[in-house]
């Protein structure tokens, strides 16, 4: 282990994202975006939906959309346990967009039985998934 990386696992509940080493990791707490870097203070943190994303021992960046879960920080290992997650390359911009619109127009018509909290975060979920499937489009987020 290189004397500035740590130890980080991103886990969500139906595989294991990512094992390994990295010099960098951010995600979106509750109560702000935070990054963690070697020797960071032990933290546990809830997940917001937003961006995470690591920097891996050979200095790429890598970027999922993430849509909720816990992190823990402690003895330079990150433990991050997503709702789910997606890497930026993986999202498929297409269907992102449709939910997008199906929300928006939810909002839009708030026909009753719509449970409009709910179409909210779909409608944030969606647009977080879009903004970060951009990021191949700028150069960034490849690995």
């Amino acid at each position: 282990m290189d004397e500035n990386t740590f130890k980080l696992d991103i886990v969500a509940p139906d595989r294991i994202l990512f094992k390994g080493l990295v010099s960098s990791f951010s995600a979106p707490g509750e109560i702000g975006a935070f990054q963690v870097l070697y020797n960071h203070a032990p933290l546990l943190s809830t997940l917001v939906t937003g961006e995470m994303k690591y920097t891996g021992e050979n200095g790429e960046t890598v970027f999922y959309a993430v849509s909720g879960g816990f992190v823990e920080v402690r003895d330079n290992r990150v433990l991050a346990l997503v709702d789910t997650a997606e890497r930026a390359e993986e999202i498929d911009v297409e269907r992102a967009r449709k939910s997008q619109e199906r929300a928006l127009e939810r909002m839009k018509t708030r026909k009753s039985g719509i449970d409009l909290e709910r179409v909210k975060r779909a409608f944030t979920r969606a647009t977080n998934r879009l903004k970060i499937a951009q990021r191949i489009k700028e150069g960034a987020g490849v690995s």
